[in-house]
């Protein structure tokens, strides 16, 4: 039975691990390869990497870091960031990484999702959303390069082309919301939800445990993508990387599974 999963998000930016707030200001908070260490140890459902300037930066996949990551971590593992071709798709599950998550190209070349399923199969290719309320609307456009340019175009209707080319799963993440811990963006995705038959994640705005149950309850597998939650602690935001226990997780998921 597919289950919902609780996956750890760690950014990374020149080779460091770090957290952001609304996709700015950068806050250095530690060694992502220790990060692996801690969430091998506390059974992580899976764990996703995004190297947050490769792209506005124009770099490749940093393929020795990846490696470093792929030989300790002992879970599923997803990479995003400067990922332009099937060749580095190719590379990069090479590496023992399960999913490799491409964004911008996705935006800009939506064909290149077909290209990468038949090389290295759908479950493996993943398609990231990051999403912003228009000013002075309830619609929403995706936007690229770390949050700096507009595609305008609209998520639920885009979701669905990439679902038609054959994405494994979609990762829609708030960028209004990203690092606040203030809450999900509930109405946004579920009415992406409502358009998809593949898997999907939302991320930005998770501050509780119990914004993991909300998500879990209103959605029955989804994926739920934690960045500052899983990585601070209190309101000074001091770094200390923690998880749900097994116990905790299972409690969660039988309560409210319905089927």
């Amino acid at each position: 039975m597919l289950r919902p999963r609780i996956i750890p998000c760690l950014l990374v930016k020149d080779g460091g691990l770090v957290k952001t707030q609304k996709f700015s200001e950068p806050k250095y908070v530690g060694d992502p390869i220790n990060a692996v260490k801690i969430f091998n140890e506390k059974e992580a459902d899976e764990l996703m990497v995004i190297d947050i300037d490769a792209t506005r930066l124009r770099k490749d996949p940093d393929l020795k870091l990846l490696q470093n990551l792929a030989n300790e971590s002992r879970m599923p593992l997803c990479y995003g960031g400067g990922v332009k071709s099937v060749k580095q798709a190719k590379a990069v599950v090479s590496m023992g990484i399960e999913k490799v998550a491409v964004s911008s190209i996705a935006v800009e070349n939506p064909n290149i999702i077909s290209n990468i399923a038949e090389e290295i199969g759908s479950q493996s290719i993943v398609a990231v959303l990051d999403i912003k309320k228009k000013t002075l609307s309830s619609n929403y456009d995706i936007w690229t390069h770390n949050g700096t340019i507009n595609s305008k175009l609209d998520p639920v209707e885009f979701s669905q082309r990439l679902q038609s080319l054959g994405v494994g799963e979609i990762i829609i993440n708030s960028i209004d919301n990203d690092g606040m811990m203030k809450g999900f963006d509930f109405p946004i995705f579920e009415k992406i939800y409502s358009h998809l038959t593949i898997p999907m994640t939302i991320m930005g705005g998770v501050g509780s445990f119990s914004d993991i149950e909300q998500a879990i309850q209103k959605f029955e597998y989804i994926g739920v993508g934690v960045g500052s939650f899983f990585v601070f602690k209190g309101k000074f935001r001091a770094v200390l990387i923690n998880y749900p226990t097994i116990e905790e997780r299972d409690q969660v998921i039988l309560k409210n599974h319905h089927r």
